[in-house]
């Protein structure tokens, strides 16, 4: 970065996230706190039966979830690792601008209205609010939002310009950053050695060529499919940043779309991650479709025709798979357990020749240079005089 930005007074930035259980005896709690959220629960009369549904729905999935965490240190590392990027973030940023990263978290500590307070006690003139989502869906990012209209509007605060980013499935630095890390995972798979037989001397080395054979499945959290029904824009941010990466990335390998974290009942995005490993495991097994029998059949792709599932490699050798967390930013229970564990033992008991799972974002300086430009992108928007309430950005 060069150059300072001149604002008038400290700009605070808010980083937004789903939040975790820091321990055991949280989780039941958290998952209280995160069926009440009506952005997640909404039906007819929902706001009178909404409290007892989510202390039910708690109470059931709680040692199955708590399963989960005990396998992954006994809490979520959601929290550490968000204030990693906030601060990693506050450095980046101070080289061209008086800014503080706070953390806002939607289901447990720090919770939003932690965050308003501390921004009211900034006095701060610009706000930024950064949901680390990179595609927008009314259950994530716009619960985020609503919620913190509603704690600032209490704290009484209309004076402070405030810039919201939506989203950024499509930011260039972002989705570097996203090829960055699954050129990482490919480098964990062995590659084929061979010689250039046109420019071969007695002293030529052997040239090495990306494992073209690895699929690259891309995971995504699922929600209902009457969400995406009603007009949110999830899925098709979600198939275009899967695009995107392809095209930037510029892999001949083999790549597919599916879902994952499914809770309740109803149509939700598909096809699932164990369905989709299920199905590449059959294609490159003696055993073929028997072991997939019993799954519907899958619709492998992503809308644009970007991604494919063409036959790479001997179709009777061990499948190599490198799982995408497409929709995570950071490392969490979804990818720690549900990705890592348990779709990593249903892969070695299929007969996959090799599972990884891509690292994630975290607090990689490309992906903190990332979200520095989304930031500095609104500032640089900004007027000097600030402006009453709030406006997207």
């Amino acid at each position: 970065m060069e150059g300072a930005i001149e604002v008038c007074g400290p700009v605070g930035v808010v980083l937004f996230q789903l939040g975790g259980p820091d321990s055991l005896e949280a989780v039941e709690p958290f998952l209280n706190h995160l069926f009440s959220d009506p952005d997640i629960i909404d039906f007819p009369f929902a706001r009178l039966a909404r409290p007892a549904m989510a202390r039910l729905i708690a109470s059931r999935r709680a040692a199955k979830v708590r399963e989960h965490y005990a396998r992954i240190g006994g809490k979520s590392p959601l929290r550490e690792l968000t204030e990693r990027q906030a601060a990693a973030l506050e450095r980046e940023l101070r080289k061209v601008l008086d800014a503080r990263v706070l953390v806002a978290m939607r289901y447990w500590h720090p919770l939003t209205e932690v965050a308003v307070r501390q921004i009211v006690e900034m006095k701060s003139r610009y706000l930024v609010l950064l949901p680390l989502y990179p595609q927008y869906s009314r259950t994530t990012t716009g619960s985020s939002m609503n919620v913190w209209k509603r704690q600032y509007a209490r704290a009484g605060q209309n004076h402070i310009e405030t810039h919201i980013v939506h989203s950024f499935h499509d930011e260039p630095a972002y989705l570097d950053a996203l090829i960055e890390k699954i050129d990482q995972g490919l480098r964990r798979f062995d590659v084929a050695e061979t010689r250039n037989a046109k420019t071969e001397t007695r002293n030529s080395k052997l040239e090495t060529r990306p494992p073209e054979d690895v699929h690259l499945v891309f995971s995504a959290h699922g929600v209902p499919q009457a969400v995406i029904e009603a007009g949110d824009p999830y899925q098709k941010q979600i198939e275009e940043t899967v695009r995107l990466a392809m095209a930037r990335g510029g892999w001949p390998n083999p790549c597919h779309l599916c879902y994952q974290s499914r809770v309740g009942p109803g149509r939700w995005l598909g096809p699932t991650l164990d369905q989709t490993i299920r199905r590449l495991a059959a294609a490159h097994s003696h055993e073929g479709h028997s072991r997939a029998s019993g799954d519907p059949p899958l619709k492998p792709g992503v809308a644009g025709g970007q991604c494919h599932s063409r036959a790479s490699g001997n179709p009777t050798s061990p499948v190599r798979l490198l799982i995408v967390p497409i929709s995570f930013v950071s490392d969490h229970v979804e990818t720690l357990a549900e990705i890592d564990l348990e779709a990593r033992a249903l892969a070695q008991e299929l007969g996959v020749g090799q599972f990884e799972l891509m690292p994630a974002l975290n607090d990689s300086p490309q992906f903190i240079r990332a979200l520095a430009e989304l930031v500095l992108a609104r500032v640089g928007a900004s007027d000097s005089p600030p402006v009453e309430g709030q406006r997207a950005g």
